[in-house]
């Protein structure tokens, strides 16, 4: 995973909002959580939310599918765990302990 990507991702995250927002995305699990539940969770607008949902799309963080009129928001976990492990990949790799 390049250093770009993952600073992209972190960019996002470095946001309150929409930190909030992910931590409940990923604590629904693999069904998602519906949009609306989000908006009323963290108490933004729809409009507020769909612009910072907008942002973690494009990072990877989320997906989105639809159930008739139901949007629903998912944790892509893959890019959870790739961001994790380019942090942690060489950690303490220089260490003189």
């Amino acid at each position: 995973m390049s250093i770009e990507i993952v600073a992209k991702a972190l960019k996002e995250l470095g946001h309150p909002t929409r930190l909030a927002v992910y931590k409940q995305v990923m604590k629904a699990g693999p069904k998602g959580v519906a949009v609306g539940k989000l908006g009323d969770n963290i108490g933004i607008p729809n409009s507020t939310l769909s612009h910072h949902i907008s942002s973690m799309i494009t990072a990877g963080l989320i997906t989105q599918h639809r159930e008739g009129r139901v949007l629903y928001c998912i944790a892509n976990y893959e890019m959870r765990e790739n961001v994790l492990n380019f942090l942690q990949q060489e950690c303490c790799i220089d260490s003189t302990f």
